[in-house]
């Protein structure tokens, strides 16, 4: 049977690279649009410049949220070729729905939705580890509050401190830092969001290692989820570079105007918060969303203006489209497992 094939469970792998490329096409704002409102890149080049440091995280980062995906949210007894790939597809048909609609929702959530979607439909809620859900779920709500706090904090350190500068003299120096800060908020974004995808990869292959048992490339040999060979790791965030290169414009607007106006210094304020938040989530091994963080770094930077900086009716909606990811790409998710099982299942 095709579906019981290396060359199926092969497609799968190439369609994961696909989401890790369409991941960064969406969450290219993320790391972009700050340094594009400013104007201190153009886009072309803050498109470059993000990729780049979105590929270079693949060194010296550690792999603790891959571990966690690939092992801690769902019972590997119950994964097949099915699930994998009807995660996928819930994942990606979510990420371009709101990527069409300029929403700035997760593409993290969207995967693990998708994934948890398509489990469950296979296996009931049996099939979800339910302690492994509680921390990538608290941060839906913690992500954003963190970034906030520290994005407002920052802007208010940085305003005391250079409250004797002139406006000219503030803005030449933050123009320059800002490469920096966009240039770690894109390593935060690389380090979080490409283990995702290599978290479900690994998985797939750990459930499939019967067929590869004679498979003369050894690199896929794979026996246990917490080993992250290094193809998976530099495939996984070269796919997510060259989707960051190509851009999701739509949402660059949304995120870098029309939240709150943004200059140089609160763009380096916005970027730092989100970077020291990813990282630490990183650290932990936490799937963040990088989305959600960067959002309430802008925010926080806004309000430390003042509250009415802040368009909040529109943050309001993208909390709501937030809050919708989740079983939105799981009912996507389930879908696609019941078409795969009905179409190739038998």
């Amino acid at each position: 049977m095709i579906t019981e094939s290396i060359p199926f469970v092969l497609t799968i792998v190439a369609v994961a690279f696909v989401f890790d490329f369409v991941n960064g096409f969406h969450d290219s704002a993320n790391s972009i649009a700050t340094i594009v409102s400013t104007r201190v890149l153009s886009p072309v080049a803050a498109v470059a410049w993000a990729a780049f440091f979105n590929f270079v995280a693949a060194f010296g980062f550690g792999t603790a949220v891959a571990k966690t995906i690939g092992s801690g949210l769902i019972d590997l007894a119950i994964v097949d070729p099915f699930v994998i790939l009807g995660g996928l597809l819930g994942a990606i048909a979510w990420d371009l729905i709101t990527w069409y609609y300029g929403i700035p929702s997760s593409s993290s959530h969207a995967l693990i939705g998708g994934y948890g979607g398509a489990a469950v439909a296979k296996a009931g809620i049996d099939a979800l580890i339910l302690g492994g859900w509680v921390k990538p779920l608290l941060f839906i709500f913690v992500a954003p509050i963190l970034g906030m706090v520290l994005g407002l904090g920052l802007m208010v350190a940085t305003a005391w401190t250079f409250r004797r500068a002139t406006p000219r003299n503030v803005d030449k120096y933050f123009r320059r830092l800002q490469l920096v800060s966009a240039a770690a908020y894109s390593l935060s974004h690389g380090t979080n969001d490409a283990q995702k995808t290599m978290g479900i990869i690994v998985g797939l292959l750990v459930t499939s290692q019967a067929l590869f048992v004679d498979f003369p490339i050894r690199a896929f040999h794979i026996t246990s989820a917490a080993e992250i060979p290094t193809w998976v790791i530099l495939s996984a965030h070269a796919a997510i570079a060259a989707g960051t290169f190509f851009g999701g414009w739509r949402i660059v607007h949304t995120m870098g105007s029309r939240i709150t106006r943004l200059k140089p210094v609160h763009g380096f304020c916005a970027e730092t918060g989100g970077a020291v938040s990813v990282f630490l989530a990183s650290f932990l091994g936490i799937p963040v969303s990088t989305t959600h963080v960067i959002t309430g770094s802008i925010a926080g930077v806004g309000a430390a203006q003042r509250l009415s900086a802040v368009r909040w009716g529109l943050a309001g909606r993208i909390v709501w489209a937030w809050v919708l990811t989740i079983p939105a790409a799981a009912g996507i998710g389930g879908l696609c497992y019941f078409a795969l099982h009905l179409t190739l299942g038998r």
